[in-house]
């Protein structure tokens, strides 16, 4: 696909990044299609500086980040999800009846069609007046958690969009049939596409405050979704895991065993582009890391949950390695209160996650004081060695 591809994304990211930063310093040469072959590239033992460009260059201050965000943007697709479809050839169309909304995406004389089912929340009237927030889900959620709390839901199945096989099927493939993109990343454009049915025809779901949730590998999904689109102002990514938050370069596996890039490459290599599957002898040539994923999001909100004996999502390193870094760029953006992490004592996908996570959600779409510390990462400690430029962040922070 021709790098143009990703050109209204860039475009979406300068008038986000406007109000962080007026006068940016001018941005190294834009990164093309003729980067580096994974093996021709640069071994980085620690976790990549969000500070340095992709040509060595420093950034200055803040206000280069929109500059750095741009070229992580192409980075990130070029050697793992690959290269976001142009939207601009797409149209979408909804259609509403009751409970279900129809999404129907063409491009060009292909075109697809997916079902999302809509709940409303149980203690308040959703009005296009008075409009509510909304949380785009891949998958079932507790109810009580969102409804309960005067967030409606929008649920969809991630196979209709693209099947989790090595053998194409679902809506987008019928579109993009042949392209190097990763199964996540087409969940990912499922998101975004509900995001625009939602838009055209449910005005009951406030446009400005929208979350997108899943878990597992519909975390993965999740995470994909709020790097791909900014209007998402919440991104929930659930026991992710490896492709999600977890860190490529540092496993920690005392007490069990963590899923690498050789097992994901073993059994669904079809979550990515065949790039990644390049890098299976040496993750520390990846010219990013989860921290870079997750920074690609701010300075909107996130927030992940982790359980302590969910091995295989390498929960330590989630929180004594990811979340450290990538809040380090947080908080030299001015935006500290935006990154959360929620840790519990139990394994994967546990239905208490939702409820650790409830308060950061309530923050972020209602204002809702809070007096839990989402920066809290115990029962672990950090793990400077992953990030050992982490005190020499450029300039003043923007807040």
């Amino acid at each position: 696909m021709a790098f143009f591809a990703i050109l209204p994304l860039l475009y979406l990211l300068t008038i986000v990044q406007a109000g962080l930063a007026a006068h940016p310093q001018t941005c190294p040469p834009t990164l093309s299609r003729s980067l580096p072959a994974p093996t021709d590239l640069p071994i980085i033992e620690a976790l990549p500086d969000p500070w340095t460009f992709f040509n060595n260059a420093s950034l200055k201050s803040p206000a280069d980040w929109a500059c750095r965000k741009a070229e992580l943007l192409t980075l990130v697709q070029e050697y793992m999800y690959g290269y976001y479809p142009d939207t601009s050839r797409e149209t979408v169309k909804a259609s509403r009846d009751g409970d279900t909304l129809v999404v129907t995406v063409s491009v060009g004389k292909k075109s697809g069609k997916f079902n999302v089912t809509l709940s409303m929340p149980t203690n308040v009237n959703a009005t296009r007046r008075d409009p509510v927030p909304v949380v785009i889900s891949a998958g079932g959620v507790n109810d009580t958690v969102f409804l309960g709390s005067g967030v409606a839901l929008a649920t969809f199945t991630v196979t209709d969009v693209a099947a989790d096989s090595t053998t194409p099927g679902g809506v987008f493939w019928d579109l993009y049939s042949g392209e190097d993109i990763g199964v996540i990343t087409a969940w990912a454009w499922g998101f975004n596409r509900i995001l625009d049915a939602i838009i055209e025809v449910v005005p009951e779901f406030d446009q400005k405050r929208v979350g997108v949730i899943g878990c597992s590998r519909d975390g993965k999904a999740a995470l994909a979704a709020g790097i791909f689109d900014e209007r998402i102002t919440l991104t929930m990514p659930m026991s992710s895991g490896l492709e999600g938050i977890a860190p490529w370069r540092f496993q920690f596996q005392e007490l069990g065993e963590n899923e690498k890039i050789t097992n994901i490459t073993g059994y669904a290599p079809y979550w990515t582009n065949t790039n990644l599957l390049k890098f299976v002898n040496n993750s520390h040539q990846i010219p990013f890391d989860s921290h870079l994923n997750v920074a690609l999001v701010a300075p909107r909100a996130i927030i992940w949950d982790e359980g302590t004996i969910d091995y295989w999502t390498n929960p330590e390193g989630e929180a004594r390695v990811t979340f450290l870094a990538s809040k380090a760029v947080y908080d030299w953006l001015g935006a500290s209160d935006k990154i959360g992490v929620a840790i519990r004592d139990s394994g994967h996908c546990d239905i208490f996650g939702y409820t650790n996570i409830q308060a950061f959600m309530l923050k972020e779409f209602f204002g809702t004081p809070t007096d839990r510390n989402y920066s809290d990462i115990s029962p672990y400690t950090p793990y400077p060695t992953a990030y050992p430029w982490i005190d020499s962040a450029p300039g003043k922070s923007l807040g």
